[in-house]
């Protein structure tokens, strides 16, 4: 087979030498033969009896040894039985690698780096290089490699990327390059990389996004702190880029979906596709977006990712679309972000949706419980915040409320959805009777591209409490103009969430005061 490349890794089967990135892997030549011999037949799953002929030679083989060797071979590649994101184990059938290959005849030709590679699910693979300290002083060096380190494990907690290991990515410290070529070797589409500078009390950080199929810088950013507290400064730098780099690989992900031919789509690519619809937050994208979902699921039902959005969008066709809210629609959005949970209870993004299915079911309590494990999984997801904070606000603690949209735009200032962290804002400031509050949140909710019109709405029911005749004159016909149809007796029917009658009431009146017709 020559030379393979697989999730970061190499395997060399002519030299019988398996790398992760650029370090070797001590592996035991049975152990050895059995990985090769699962990715030469990938195409399969491989029975026990397959495995013994090939690799034991047809010689009596005990259960817990082959088990033992296919866990070898697991820990090897930097998989487990629970994940099984390489080897696969089909119940009362087999295994198989399920990862994707490439492979080069001559064991000395590095990796094509016009492709780079994505782990078994499709998932895009990000690799974090160690940040440079440009300092004078190189006892500073800490700094910088904690900030990378930090960076490294938080962006593992987001179950939408797959972030190759440190210990791969520090090999790399000092060595300049084609970001292409360092992208081939460690098997990562994306490089983060950085520096470190101390300017007498403060500190610079750089940081850019590349994408390495063509060296393409996709987002770069510089950030400048005080250093009063060094390691509260590294922190808060670290969620900062955290935040910005989840959205920044899935709108490119969205990007490539786009451009691919369907005809080679796989789960991944359908997921993907249909995300890219999902943002676009219009009607007819709605519908696209549950279409290509639910084909997602359908080609991997094991898709966790895919069975979230899904249950989302079904809630969200009832809430900013036209869909009829109805009872067993709910019941579906819920049960199946529940199938998304069980399948990976670890996704914060999952567990986020599951508890917005929830809080469309009125289920307040069992939905705070969701946003707040999916805070506790990844403390830098902006969607989760806003979430929670919505949910707090119908709950009646809207003082409590606001800062978790404050916390949301901090994060992710840049985020697809940060025009619903401005709306759902304005709604906690119009159920607080803040209503001068409510209409700036609202009207910078609108200055957003692709704002639903439910945050044209509030900002209409925020002025009809305020005596700014003509701005609620001029904000009803913006409304007007991206929903024609839009009515009192609209706006009740899809505020059907709401648990506390007060709240929906006051909406609905300050929408009257504002002109908006009735039915």
């Amino acid at each position: 087979m020559g030379q393979i490349f697989f999730e970061g890794h190499s395997l060399d089967t002519d030299r019988r030498e398996l790398k992760r990135g650029s370090d070797l892997v001590p592996i035991e030549p049975q152990v050895f033969d059995l990985l090769a011999y699962l990715i030469r037949n990938r195409e399969r799953v491989l029975t026990k009896d397959d495995l013994i002929a090939a690799i034991w030679k047809g010689r009596p083989v005990s259960e817990s040894t082959l088990t033992s060797r296919i866990n070898s071979v697991r820990k090897a590649v930097g998989d487990t039985g629970g994940e099984q994101r390489l080897v696969r184990t089909y119940a009362r059938k087999g295994i198989r690698f399920v990862g994707e290959v490439r492979e080069s005849a001559d064991s000395s030709q590095a990796p094509n780096p016009q492709a780079p590679l994505t782990g078994a699910s499709g998932k895009p693979c990000i690799a974090v290089l160690p940040f440079v300290n440009i300092g004078d002083d190189k006892d500073q060096e800490y700094f910088s490699d904690g900030i990378t380190e930090d960076i490294i494990t938080a962006l593992a907690r987001n179950r939408s990327l797959l972030v190759i290991a440190r210990n791969s990515t520090f090999a790399f410290r000092g060595l300049a390059g084609d970001v292409r070529r360092i992208g081939g070797d460690l098997g990562a589409g994306y490089l983060l990389q950085g520096s470190v500078r101390r300017l007498g009390s403060r500190v610079r950080i750089t940081a850019q996004l590349v994408e390495t199929e063509d060296g393409r810088n996709i987002w770069a950013e510089q950030y400048e702190r005080p250093l009063q507290d060094l390691f509260a400064v590294q922190d808060e730098i670290t969620a900062t880029i955290v935040a910005r780099l989840e959205p920044e690989v899935a709108d490119e992900e969205r990007s490539r979906a786009d451009r691919k031919p369907p005809q080679t789509f796989n789960a991944w690519d359908f997921f993907r596709l249909g995300t890219s619809h999902f943002y676009k937050s219009t009607a007819d994208d709605n519908r696209e977006a549950q279409r290509l979902l639910r084909r997602a699921i359908e080609l991997d039902p094991s898709l966790a990712a895919a069975h979230g959005f899904l249950s989302y969008s079904i809630v969200l066709s009832m809430i900013y679309f036209d869909t009829e809210p109805e009872d067993a629609l709910l019941d579906e959005a819920v049960q199946i972000a529940k199938r998304g949970v069980a399948l990976d209870d670890r996704d914060a993004t999952i567990r986020f949706m599951y508890g917005r299915a929830l809080l469309a079911r009125k289920a307040y309590g069992e939905a705070l419980s969701e946003l707040e494990a999916a805070i506790a999984l990844n403390p830098n997801l902006a969607v989760a915040y806003c979430g929670l904070g919505d949910s707090l606000a119908y709950d009646g603690r809207v003082n409590e409320a606001v800062p978790y949209f404050e916390r949301a735009l901090a994060l992710s200032p840049h985020d697809p959805l940060r025009w619903a962290f401005y709306a759902y804002g304005a709604l906690a400031y119009l159920f607080a009777g803040e209503f001068e509050a409510a209409e700036d949140w609202a009207h910078k909710a609108t200055r957003v591209p692709n704002c639903h019109y439910w945050g044209y709405a509030h900002r209409v029911a925020a002025l009809g409490y305020l005596q700014r005749s003509d701005e609620r004159k001029a904000a009803l016909q913006d409304l007007l103009k991206l929903k024609p149809d839009f009515t009192c007796r609209l706006a009740q029917q899809h505020l059907f969430y709401l648990r506390d009658l007060r709240q929906l009431t006051g909406y609905i009146e300050g929408l009257r005061r504002s002109g908006v017709p009735e039915n």
